[in-house]
């Protein structure tokens, strides 16, 4: 496999299939056994011993291998230990000893090779279990995380966000997954230590006891850093959540920041989240580099403080160069046990975090769905509040927030039980109010997981108005629907989510409001063909919520919500004649009645027209790439992906300039001093060696004399001074890098984010935010820039360095020893070389098969109540694991490529020790033994250090291409300037006269007009309508005016200054639009009215007031301070619609966008939103985008478009004379005269 990769880019056919009891499920089944029985065992105990047991005994069939894995362990500790150390021993004294015999020196110098061998084959097989092992504890957690999302009750659901959730998921299990690799260290290396101060003691005696003191001290000093390191992290943790709360929030609601010019606000959070998560940062890091420097200075300290001792203890104690290197090997053993230790106590304490985190989700409170029975022989209870009967029609009727969605929710057992319960005949399907659409192809979404039946799926399909929409898609029913939807309009998403529930033939459908986004006249065709008394679902049980009076006579019976409660039932007449809440409400909106067929509309592409090409756009997008690609892998964002997979391959060269580039953010200043401080230290360290083994060749001028004091004295003096010099440089240079690499996070973040919000609004259509979310991700790019990469740049440094500094001494001790450098330099470039394209296309793969298992559970956690619903947790949980597996198989061929590398390198390290050894014994006639001892062990420290050379320059190479997924966003075109120097005249525009002339635009370059030549006036406070079909080019308009979309001809002058000679902040803070979906982001009420803080408080109660919410804010706890939550979703659309309104009220420009802004609200509500605006903004130009007609009647003017251009323009009664595209339409909406609205 490294050679297929190193021919060509690997794919996932290429690699391995995992074992039997490797599988997801076969894992996760284990899990569960377990942990049901270690439940029961523990039910007394604390939750939290119960899921760290269970968690532990996640894979029990690597129990085995566990054992196996001791067994080597021990052998590789005594391995290292015994032979070399004792060989290096006896190859010292054969070449201090002149009579010795040849023969005897090439056995040592063999022993010392083979040794080696058998260590690294042992060290390796290690290595791979407990890599599996790991491997097996992430998919078993990331299994039960999903499982658990499955059936978590909603008040769990609304503690975690869903960034929150997909976190436990990627993070968290990720941390056990790293734990697992060196858990046995934490018995292991006091064993390896334990054994290395024995071996000493038989050197040097009981002055090892000062070298153990000194590690001993270090211990404690260590233990303050890393429980100071835990509290920084986890503060740091909760700044990284929230940054990405609230960019996850500006991707989705990035339209209304540009309509409303908002970006310098979030600009502004944003930045001050991301100044404390550096500080954290920083301080994070200056302790891991006192840390690092307390370990590296260990070894050190410890011989200075050893050989100190021993040789002052007694006058006849002189340090020859086999005790000397002897101990000086065994103490370099003792560095890694002494390394790893902590950070293996520094990893166990973030997985104890983890633990928690994950136990507190998965034990947290299911569903209950007691409340809910299916049980046909129940007898009729006295006291039924609500009774369905079987093949009927029930229209759910009332004001916004009285409870109609809680009612089907409850009947779907969403909601909490109090009290009661609901009985249920039959299968149930369930169309939400806000569609959830899967990231899969148009017939995927419909079909959700039934067969095919084609004939029946052409009678939905046709029955549900998609055949025109299947037209304008390229790939017909086989288009890739982007996440959430991305390439559909919302009546498409609406319609796409009735013909899947319409396709599942369910006994029972629950419909909340699916007729709000769609046409009038598409509204009467579903109706028609699918709810109505004579469509599809004709003799099933129908309960439809629904604010369009119009449908109501021809339902079977009407149920009429007021605060939560049933006040009637019955059918349309009885109601009427009963003249209850119901009948009211008709009397006030019945004037309507004729007109409201227009029912609840939002044009086939809801509000965004762009959307007609962005139908095309990003679909055109996804499906160009399946020519560039075969296997054609899910991006980062789950589309069809191309574009992922070409900067994916692109990276397959990992450019120079890429390095260049990130020192160039880090600062040329502080690369520089990095780099000198580093060469410093190991010039000190090259130093104090080739001090000791000239000191050790004092034993052979001073044999049988006493030792001078003086001689002693300066010895241990330079030795112990060049040290510290060491030491220092190490800790300045570690310092320095730290700053540096947060200088770099603060460049290229900020870079980062002052692009995205400046690119014009068609790169979010045509990009998945998920896609632009990963750049700025915990476990994706912005992290890899602030934390791998500047570790990854250090050991990468220390070891180049370090082995450059091993081969000098090898060869000032053996000349001979550079031509042995050259062929095995060689073997490494060559292993380099096919290792590191391997290993980067697999890890490629990884990642781009991780994608899809978070955008997966992130679409499952989004959709989950249609889920549940439809009863298909089961075969959501089986696509889970099918892609976990997938990912798995990357895993472990990235494994296994690991060790396969690992063993030949170590082989290269083995042949250097092997060839110093053999020239020793070759030239001893003219060596010292001092410098020998020097040769050898410096070899013996080779192995290792090569490893984690090619280790760290493959993850360097992996991971600096997060820096150019940066780069690549930061140059991104971006739209006009915010501000340019021609301002607009203060108070501009004082009139709102808007002048187009023969206006054009298209949504991109290359791409048909979309508005072909538009002129009209419109005067100071005139009142225009704008009408049209779907697709007409309403949207468009809105958008031409706050310069969305920019002119391709023609231009716009409002009061006499052409909008596109100004900045774009001055023209969109200068109009205000209150669009048609209202979006919130979290913070509180008044940073979503006033996110500058331009305004009083009174200003902001008079708004709230005009927009009808002030009872409803003072009623709440924390009045303006409320918190809204994500996407406010803890406001019913209504009254989300009326903070939209709010908004605009407080911003008072003289023109008024409203883009169909009562498409989603009950007519109450429609009705103070008609209200307020005729009031408030008499004195404005108001521009009203509709698709129901009735709204607009009063207009003094109506401007029908079609197809991009101006077909009728005039009031709205001569146009009803003229028999036009306009009184066609306003037939079609029941609509006579222009007086036959009220409204």
């Amino acid at each position: 496999m490294v050679l297929k990769g190193y021919r060509k880019p690997l794919e996932m056919e290429d690699l391995w299939d995992l074992k039997e009891n490797m599988r997801t499920q076969q894992i996760l089944s284990r899990f569960d056994r377990n942990m049901r029985a270690e439940v029961r065992k523990a039910r007394r105990e604390l939750e939290r011993r119960r899921c760290k047991r269970s968690l532990c005994e996640a894979a029990p069939d690597h129990r085995n291998g566990l054992g196996k894995a001791q067994s080597q362990d021990i052998l590789v500790l005594v391995t290292p230990s015994l032979p070399p150390g004792l060989d290096l021993g006896l190859l010292i004294s054969f070449v201090a000893d002149p009579t010795a015999y040849a023969w005897q020196g090439y056995l040592y110098a063999l022993l010392l090779f083979v040794t080696a061998l058998v260590q690294s084959l042992c060290l390796q097989q290690y290595f791979q279990l407990c890599f599996v092992l790991g491997m097996s504890l992430r998919t078993a957690l990331m299994a039960a995380v999903y499982k658990k999302a499955l059936t978590v009750s909603n008040a769990t659901r609304k503690e975690y966000t869903q960034g929150e959730t997909v976190n436990l998921m990627s993070a968290d299990t990720q941390r056990f997954m790293d734990l697992a690799t060196f858990i046995h260290q934490l018995w292991s290396a006091p064993l390896q230590i334990a054994l290395s101060i024995i071996f000493l003691w038989w050197e040097l005696g009981p002055s090892v006891l000062a070298g153990i003191g000194v590690m001993v001290l270090l211990i404690p000093i260590n233990a303050v850093l890393a429980t100071k390191a835990r509290r920084i992290q986890m503060k740091n943790m909760k700044n990284k959540d929230q940054r990405m709360k609230i960019m996850n929030e500006i991707l989705s609601g990035i339209k209304i920041l540009k309509l409303f010019a908002w970006e310098p606000s979030f600009e502004r959070q944003v930045g001050e989240i991301r100044v404390r998560e550096l500080k954290g940062l920083l301080h994070f890091t200056n302790l891991q580099a006192f840390s690092i420097f307390i370990f590296s200075c260990a070894p050190f300290l410890v011989s200075v403080a050893s050989f100190a001792v021993y040789v002052m203890v007694d006058e006849k104690n002189v340090l020859d160069a086999q005790k000397a290197f002897t101990s000086i090997s065994l103490f370099n053993i003792l560095r890694f046990p002494m390394a790893t230790l902590p950070l293996v106590i520094s990893s166990l304490v973030q997985t104890a975090v983890s633990t928690e985190r994950l136990e507190r989700y998965l034990g947290s409170g299911n569903l209950d769905p007691s409340a809910i029975k299916c049980d046909p022989s129940l007898s009729r209870p006295s006291r039924v509040t609500l009774d369905i009967k079987p093949g009927h029609l029930v229209a759910v009727v009332g004001a916004v927030g009285s409870g109609k969605s809680s009612l089907v929710s409850a009947v779907l057992g969403e909601m909490e039980n109090l009290k009661g319960h609901i009985n249920i005949q039959g299968s149930v399907a369930y169309v939400p109010q806000q569609a959830w659409i899967q990231n899969a192809t148009l017939k995927d979404n419909i079909l959700f997981g039934s067969d095919l039946d084609e004939a029946r799926y052409q009678q939905v399909v046709e029955a549900c108005a998609l055949l025109p929409d299947l037209k304008l898609l390229p790939g017909g029913d086989l288009t890739e629907i982007g996440e959430k939807g991305i390439n559909l309009s919302g009546g498409q998403k609406q319609r796409v989510s009735l013909a899947r529930a319409v396709y599942s033939d369910a006994d029972i459908y629950l419909l909340d409001d699916p007729l709000s986004a769609v046409d009038a006249h598409v509204g009467k065709h579903l109706f028609d063909q699918v709810l109505g008394p004579d469509g599809l679902l004709q003799g099933k049980t129908r309960i439809l919520v629904t604010h369009s009076v119009s449908f109501l006579p021809r339902t079977d019976e009407i149920v009429v919500l007021v605060a939560g409660a049933v006040s009637e039932q019955g059918s349309y007449s009885t109601l009427l004649a009963n003249g209850g809440a119901f009948a009211q409400l008709l009397s006030t909106y019945g004037s309507q009645e004729g007109s409201t067929p227009e029912g609840e509309a939002t044009g086939m592409w809801a509000g965004a027209e762009p959307r007609q090409e962005a139908g095309l756009g990003p679909v055109e997008m996804f499906l160009s790439g399946v020519a560039c690609r075969r296997s054609c892998v899910r991006g980062a964002c789950g589309g069809w992906t191309p574009w992922d997979a070409a900067t994916e391959c692109a990276a397959l060269q990992v450019k120079f300039s890429l390095y260049l580039r990130y020192l160039h953010a880090v600062g040329w200043g502080f690369s520089a001093w990095v780099f000198i401080t580093y060469v410093a230290q190991y010039a000190a360290f090259m130093g104090s060696n080739l001090w000791l083994s000239d000191w050790t060749d004092d034993s052979l001028r001073y044999w049988n004399q006493t030792y001078p004091t003086s001689q002693r004295d300066m010895r241990i003096g330079v030795f112990g001074a060049l040290g510290t010099v060491q030491a220092a440089f190490l800790l300045a240079g570690a310092l320095l890098a730290t700053r540096g690499a947060i200088r770099a996070s603060r460049v290229l973040h900020q870079q980062l984010l002052s692009n995205i919000l400046r690119v014009p609004m068609s790169f979010f259509d045509t990009t998945p935010t998920g896609r632009i979310v990963n750049r700025f991700a915990k476990v994706r790019d912005i992290f890899t820039v602030d934390e791998t990469i500047p570790m990854s740049f250090r050991s990468w440094l220390t070891c180049f360095l370090g082995i450059i500094s091993t081969l000098l001494m090898i060869c000032l001790a053996t000349p001979y020893f550079a031509l042995i450098i050259i062929p095995l330099s060689i073997l490494y470039f060559f292993l380099l070389r096919y290792y590191v394209s391997t290993s980067r296309q697999l890890r490629r793969l990884d990642s781009v098969t991780r994608s899809p298992i978070y955008s997966h559970f992130g679409e499952t956690v989004s959709g989950l109540s249609v889920i549940r619903a439809y009863g298909h947790q089961e075969r959501f949980l089986q696509h889970n694991d099918r892609i976990v597996d997938m990912n798995q198989k990357s895993v472990y061929s990235w494994i296994v490529s690991n060790r396969w590398l690992a063993v030949r390198l170590e082989f290269v390290g083995n042949l250097v020790v092997f060839s110093a050894a053999l020239l020793a014994v070759i030239t001893r006639d003219n060596l010292g033994s001092g410098i020998v001892g020097l040769s050898i062990s410096s070899a013996l420290n080779v192995s290792p250090t090569l490893n984690w050379l090619v280790r760290m320059t493959s993850e360097l190479e992996t991971n600096i291409v997060a820096v150019e997924r940066v780069r690549e966003y930061t140059e991104v075109e971006n739209e006009a300037q915010w501000v340019t120097a021609q301002r607009p005249p203060p108070g501009w525009p004082s009139k709102g006269e808007i002048q187009i002339t023969d206006y054009q635009v298209r949504y991109r370059p290359g791409l048909e007009l979309v508005l072909h030549g538009l002129t009209c006036d419109i005067g100071s406070t005139e009142k225009v309508g704008v009408v049209g079909r779907t697709g007409a080019g309403k949207s468009s308009l809105t958008n031409c005016l706050f310069r969305i979309l920019e002119a391709a001809g023609g231009k716009i002058v409002i009061d006499g200054v052409d909008i596109s000679t100004i900045g774009l902040h001055d023209l969109r803070q200068s109009l205000t639009i209150i669009p048609q979906d209202p979006v919130l982001f979290s913070g509180t009420l008044r940073m979503n009215l006033d996110p500058f803080d331009q305004h009083s408080d009174e200003e902001i109660w008079k708004a709230l007031e005009l927009a009808h919410l002030k009872t409803y804010v003072l009623d709440l706890p924390e009045r303006l301070s409320h918190q809204v939550s994500e996407a406010g979703e803890n406001l019913s659309v209504g009254q989300r619609q009326l903070l939209c309104l709010a908004r605009a009220l407080l911003r008072k420009s003289k023109i008024l966008i409203l883009d169909e802004a009562t498409a989603a609200v009950d007519l109450e509500t429609d009705h103070l939103i008609q209200t307020t605006i005729r009031s408030e903004f008499a004195n404005c130009t108001v521009l009203t985008i509709a698709h129901r007609l009735h709204t607009i009647m009063d207009s003094n003017r109506v401007m029908v478009l079609q197809a991009g251009r101006i077909v009728e323009y005039d009031s709205p009664e001569r146009l009803l004379q003229q028999q036009g595209l306009f009184s066609t339409m306003a037939k079609d909406a029941g609509i006579v005269s222009a007086q036959a609205t009220v409204l």
